[in-house]
């Protein structure tokens, strides 16, 4: 039988460190355009405390997020050994395009999977290169789409990168802007021969809610009094988006697992969305108790929203990347591990692979 395994993978962090403390001379402003008066080192000490973020990472001013994948891919690609001219499929998820530093205009013509393709030398014209909006979730829909092109016979490997500039889609004054951040993951995905219990995407799940969930998170204007409206920058209602993930998320991992036929108990790690340490871990509580588990093992879910924040599309490659390579303290993954990715993000979409190391 044939599945889609993950060859390589290969991360870029950016070099700037953005620490909590650089957000405690901010003034910030309520959804009603009213300053909050608490002390702004008091609304960033409970910022930590819920969303578990101490520092984040940014692009310096001369990378762009075409750039970010493009060393992410290189390194995936040079861990698989493969020639980049045999790639099928090159899907970079990403949400704003290219945001040149100190410019408030996205930038998506030609695709930044175009760009990577251009930057990364691939001659090959039935490389076929495409970006994906699926908020959040689209590296984790981008795995899916080349899983689904294996199985078509179209394709037999793929390039697939999660990369992501929000630090120059912010608004300063909103306090939902310290969760965002910057990076770039990626993996090579081929599709290989393997024994019944060997290695490879076991199952997926999606959907997309977009009744009154669809502009959970959605762009808008600074919260600054009298800033200009044609401004837009990205907006969140953090407790509707906490309430949603809450309820769905769970829901698609237990679909993802008993569509694979595995079992609670067979889960090593999950690798989530670096959106909200506290949501992150709700999710998964309930997740157990879907089973009728009271609680959820204490090594199931590695973080690395402490130091890198929230880049979106970029979260679990970027993470995925790190425990492969032994560079996540107390979390690793060997041959046979059965793992699941899950996400949730702009759309509202969700969606969840299970995956055999």
């Amino acid at each position: 039988m044939k599945r889609s395994i993950i060859t390589g993978s290969g991360c870029y962090i950016p070099t700037e460190i953005k620490t909590n403390n650089d957000f405690t001379s901010h003034n910030f402003y309520a959804e009603n355009n009213v300053r909050i008066e608490t002390n702004p080192v008091e609304v960033v000490e409970k910022f930590r405390q819920i969303t578990g973020i101490a520092e984040r990472r940014y692009a310096p001013s001369n990378q762009n997020a075409s750039d970010l994948a493009t060393l992410a891919a290189k390194a995936a690609i040079e861990e698989s050994g493969i020639d980049p001219e045999t790639i099928d499929q090159l899907i970079v998820a990403q949400n704003f395009g290219d945001v040149v530093s100190s410019t408030i205009q996205s930038d998506a013509v030609p695709s930044l999977a175009s760009r990577v393709k251009y930057n990364l030398g691939i001659a090959n014209p039935n490389c076929i290169a495409y970006d994906l909006l699926f908020g959040c979730p689209g590296w984790v829909q981008g795995i899916i789409h080349a899983d689904a092109f294996f199985k078509a016979g179209i394709a037999k490997k793929a390039l697939v990168i999660g990369a992501e500039t929000l630090s120059r889609v912010i608004d300063e004054y909103d306090r939902d802007s310290m969760i965002f951040s910057d990076g770039a993951g990626a993996v090579v995905l081929e599709y290989k021969d393997v024994e019944e219990n060997g290695s490879g995407i076991l199952a997926s799940s999606a959907q997309s809610h977009c009744k009154e969930e669809a502009y959970y998170i959605h762009m808008g204007k600074s919260f600054l009094p009298d800033s200009d409206p044609a401004v837009r920058f990205i907006k969140m209602k953090g407790r509707k988006v906490y309430e949603f993930a809450i309820k769905h998320v769970a829901e698609a991992m237990k679909d993802c697992l008993e569509k694979s036929g595995i079992e609670i108990h067979q889960l090593k790690k999950v690798f989530i969305h670096q959106a909200n340490e506290k949501m992150d871990e709700a999710i998964i509580k309930v997740l157990y108790k879907l089973y009728g588990l009271k609680d959820m093992p204490h090594d199931i879910m590695p973080m690395c929203i402490h130091w890198l924040g929230n880049s979106s599309v970029a979260t679990i490659p970027t993470l995925l990347d790190l425990v492969r390579k032994g560079k996540e303290e107390n979390h690793e993954i060997n041959d046979g591990d059965v793992i699941l990715f899950a996400s949730v993000g702009a759309g509202m979409n969700i969606n969840a692979i299970c995956y055999r190391v």
